[in-house]
């Protein structure tokens, strides 16, 4: 059922994945030689950080049209939960990496997009409950027929 509570909440987990694009994990005071030689550190700098954040929203989108089958829309969206738990994961140990080659002096700071990935860590997962609730809902149907 497209109108159901997990669509709401799927919508939501592929805003967060989306909105990586416009906003930035991270800048910094000054430019850093390999993933911040422009102060801005973005999911656009990174090859595997545009196929997670591309790969999750694809997959929150898929999981919406597919209502009807409540099974698949379960298993695409537990594979959207994996995919917002190593986006930030991948982020941060790229930063991470950043950091030991940093130029003396400067200074990292994370912005809104460092956050947005645990939005759809915590819509992904109330879409799994809505969807299992579902589920026994209409499972319990069947045995009253």
């Amino acid at each position: 059922m497209i109108q159901r509570i997990q669509s709401l909440f799927l919508f939501l987990a592929s805003c967060g994945f989306l909105g990586q694009f416009g906003t930035d994990f991270a800048n910094s005071n000054l430019p850093i030689p390999a993933l911040m030689s422009d102060s801005i550190y973005e999911v656009q700098d990174n090859t595997v950080l545009l196929i997670l954040t591309v790969a999750g929203a694809l997959a929150a989108i898929a999981s919406i049209l597919l209502y009807n089958n409540r099974a698949l829309q379960l298993k695409i969206t537990i594979l959207t939960l994996i995919l917002s738990i190593f986006l930030p994961a991948v982020a941060f140990l790229l930063i991470y990496n950043e950091r030991t080659s940093m130029v003396a002096g400067a200074v990292i700071t994370d912005k809104l997009g460092a956050y947005l990935p645990f939005l759809s860590i915590i819509c992904s997962a109330l879409a799994m409950r809505f969807i299992k609730k579902d589920d026994n809902l209409v499972r319990s149907m069947d045995r009253l027929r």
